[in-house]
């Protein structure tokens, strides 16, 4: 039988498994946990987010995550529509209440006619008489499988380290210290938990995320580079005693209704459920000992109480040099029955993620059909982002990347700033519409 394997349910598995069987072909996703944990995951449900709870701007129209947020919606995108449906409050950002959205995929694809979910670990390459498969594993991608993809392809894997933010129980938050709103006051403009502090509280805190007791690495780690997006907050510290405040600490924007004067930095936090009651902290990523993280985060005006429902944590992501491995449908070069999708392609961030596993599903789907899946146009956010892993960057020198409008081509009229990115989002558009036909996108 002509059907797809899925190998991994994250949110670029459980995508691609949705547009595949969405085109009609029968898919088996499997999917390791619970038979098999990681060191990052908690629950045995597909698409669940691991790090942060936000895919970030949602404005198409001057960001270009927010014009990939737009494209997948048009192409029907299942994490697009879970994440819409249990959004939460986050100024300008998509954030979402991550148990129930991962309940809402795992649901659909459970229910769907076309989809088997294998509970199990596929330990190694797929069996040759699979015809297609699609990898999916994302960053904590099994040892087993790894090793058995480094010695197909005859390439070391690329290691970075990813660091999850902590979140905290707003009622241990001091709310006589900080104050809701919105970075210049978007969204609903009181989105944020914003903690005030001034030069000495700030001058105290960088002394102490330098002098905390960190993580000890494995040899083997030792050497592996941290993603310049994520990087964690004592590592952003070392980096100069200013570095927070022009970065996730930067008071502009921000002014405390009962102050005077703006604050010498703010720490921001995120609602991370629907209940309002889990607070997640902005920026802070670490590699901290977790008792250090509860001694050093109180020194935060406002958390002097915090009690946290999860400290922050470390760990190794993996990914393939797809610009020299994958051709523009995402298979292997070398084995073309096995296609990849999310994270372990190179692409960093949630909605990448899912938009690589879109892709991979459609061209799959497509493969096994008999039909042709053109790749999408390269002035589109999907095609900016799907050239440049298959061979617009340098594979000598290829590290994760998120969307940005620098990975699109140039509008045809000369423009700058606000009026520039308005120019690509509205050619992206215009081009996806054409790429989907007009029939597809009536019916997604």
């Amino acid at each position: 039988m002509n059907q797809l394997h899925i190998i991994g349910g994250g949110l670029a598995g459980s995508e691609a498994a949705y547009q595949a069987a969405q085109a009609g072909t029968r898919v088996v996703l499997h999917e390791m946990r619970p038979l098999r944990g990681t060191e990052a995951h908690t629950t045995d449900g597909l698409a669940e987010l691991v790090c942060s709870n936000s895919f970030r701007s949602d404005d198409w129209q001057n960001n270009a995550v927010g014009l990939l947020h737009e494209e997948m919606r048009r192409a029907g995108s299942l994490i697009m529509r879970a994440a819409d449906r249990h959004r939460l409050p986050a100024g300008g950002a998509l954030a979402v209440d991550r148990v129930p959205f991962s309940e809402t995929v795992t649901r659909t694809l459970a229910a769907h006619p076309n989809i088997s979910i294998a509970r199990e670990e596929v330990a190694g390459l797929p069996p040759g008489d699979w015809p297609s498969t699609i990898i999916a594993t994302g960053p904590l991608t099994s040892p087993a499988l790894a090793q058995a993809v480094r010695i197909l392809t005859g390439e070391e894997s690329l290691y970075f380290f990813d660091a999850i933010a902590p979140i905290v129980h707003r009622e241990s938050i001091d709310f006589d210290i900080c104050w809701m709103q919105s970075r210049y006051d978007k969204g609903e403009g009181a989105d944020y938990i914003n903690c005030p502090m001034n030069a000495d509280e700030y001058a105290a805190f960088i002394t102490a995320l330098l002098s905390g007791e960190k993580t000890d690495f494995k040899e083997w780690e030792k050497s592996t580079p941290y993603f310049e997006g994520c990087l964690p907050i004592e590592v952003m510290a070392s980096r100069g005693a200013e570095t927070l405040r022009f970065g996730p600490m930067k008071p502009v924007g921000l002014q405390d209704p009962r102050a005077a004067q703006r604050p010498h930095a703010v720490v921001q936090l995120r609602q991370d459920n629907a209940l309002g009651s889990l607070w997640n902290m902005v920026g802070f990523q670490t590699k901290l000992k977790h008792g250090e993280q509860t001694r050093i985060f109180r020194m935060i005006p406002g958390l002097q109480n915090a009690t946290f429902a999860r400290l922050g944590g470390l760990h190794r992501n993996t990914f393939i040099n797809s610009p020299r491995l994958l051709d523009s449908q995402l298979r292997l070069k070398m084995r073309p029955s096995l296609r990849f999708a999310g994270q372990v392609t190179g692409v960093e961030g949630y909605v990448e993620s899912a938009a690589i596993g879109l892709l991979a599903g459609r061209f799959a789907a497509a493969e096994l059909l008999g039909e042709i899946a053109d790749p999408p146009p390269v002035t589109t956010a999907f095609g900016a982002l799907l050239a440049h892993i298959t061979g617009g960057a340098d594979a000598k020198t290829f590290q994760p990347m998120n969307i940005n409008f620098g990975l699109f081509p140039e509008p045809p009229e000369k423009t700058r700033g606000r009026d520039r990115k308005r120019a690509q989002a509205d050619r992206a558009l215009v081009d996806l519409q054409a790429w989907l036909g007009p029939a597809k996108a009536a019916a997604e």
